[in-house]
């Protein structure tokens, strides 16, 4: 039976990775901050461990004794402070791969992004190999890219890695990706950009947590290597949510806008709302513009090859999943 830690144990990810490895017999430790949502990550069959990444040696005792990391802990937002995403993705990553060397660990698994990719331009068909932007979209990329940075350090140091790019993951217990359109949908109705024909990729967080549990048995000639994970299922955005709402019943409202016009409009907020810090997250960044508004696909061709990788659920199966959770809930 192995032992596994996974950070990030109380968010979206993290505990549906938990769920999974408890089912499967696992030893399971997940860590986070917050004690209250710790017990939800034991009901899960975890044992939780409350502690910071940030803190040096508090992520490093964390390791100790454990065959597996699992690091899906991040600060994944559209806007904040440089130093938060700093500290969140670059050092507390740093901090996680030198207890995994210290302690013996015999792999682990980085949970990346594919933000490192986005452009204002379209890109279809993106391999691993392929040269990402001169400048990152915003500092989540570019924090999440000195992650990468630290993991294939520790990589040239002896440890066995994995860095997995899942593509925009949803499914239930979703509280970020979905939710965040369907508060647009209630306020002035969700932008469609250029008619939201950008085609996107999306991953089942089932299908993520199987590319996870490949990495586990992967040869190690597959190690030190970062791969895409998605669906395989491009589609354009206004398509799925109209697959989405439907399964809501819940009307759909649109803003027809023209993506020239709101990355532009993206780039006044964002000044107005670094001048005045009080006002919080503007309403629309430069980086959820191009989000909406150009076609962004991945090739998991590697991920088929070398892992293989083949995705499980299809995305109307999570579309349902999500739809069935969100009614719970409200």
């Amino acid at each position: 039976m192995a032992r596994a830690l996974v950070t990030g144990a109380t968010g979206f990810l993290g505990r549906h990775t938990v769920r999974r490895l408890a089912e499967l017999g696992w030893e399971v430790y997940g860590l986070g901050r917050n004690r209250e949502a710790g017990e939800l990550v034991e009901q899960d069959g975890a044992v939780f461990l409350c502690a910071d990444l940030r803190d040096r040696e508090a992520a490093v005792r964390a390791c100790e004794g454990m065959d597996l990391v699992f690091h899906c802990a991040a600060l994944s937002s559209p806007w904040g402070k440089y130093s938060d995403f700093y500290a969140c993705n670059a050092d507390a990553t740093r901090n996680i791969a030198e207890g995994c060397k210290r302690h013996g660990v015999q792999r682990l698994i980085h949970i990346s992004t594919p933000s490192l990719y986005t452009s204002r331009e379209s890109r279809i068909g993106i391999r691993e190999e392929d040269p990402l932007p001169p400048k990152p979209a915003n500092t989540y990329a570019a924090t999440k890219l000195l992650a990468e940075q630290a993991v294939q350090q520790a990589a040239r140091e002896g440890l066995t890695v994995f860095i997995l790019r899942p593509r925009a993951i949803f499914g239930s217990m979703d509280n970020a990706l979905f939710p965040r359109i369907l508060a647009a949908n209630e306020r002035k109705g969700v932008p469609f950009l250029d008619g939201g024909r950008a085609m996107i990729d999306l991953t089942c967080v089932e299908n993520v947590i199987d590319a996870m549990l490949l990495c586990c048995t992967a040869p190690l000639s597959a190690a030190g290597q970062a791969y895409n994970i998605s669906n395989g299922e491009p589609v354009m955005f206004r398509e799925l949510l109209v697959r989405l709402f439907a399964r809501l019943d819940i009307p759909l409202h649109s803003r027809q806008i023209p993506y020239r016009t709101a990355y532009a409009v993206a780039g006044i907020l964002e000044g107005v709302h670094k001048l005045l810090p009080f006002l919080g997250e503007p309403v629309l960044t430069r980086y959820s513009a191009s989000a909406l508004g150009v076609s962004q696909t991945l090739d998991i061709s590697l991920a088929r090859d070398r892992l293989g990788y083949h995705p499980r659920v299809t995305i109307d199966e999570g579309l349902q999943s999500f739809a069935e959770w969100w009614r719970e809930q409200t």
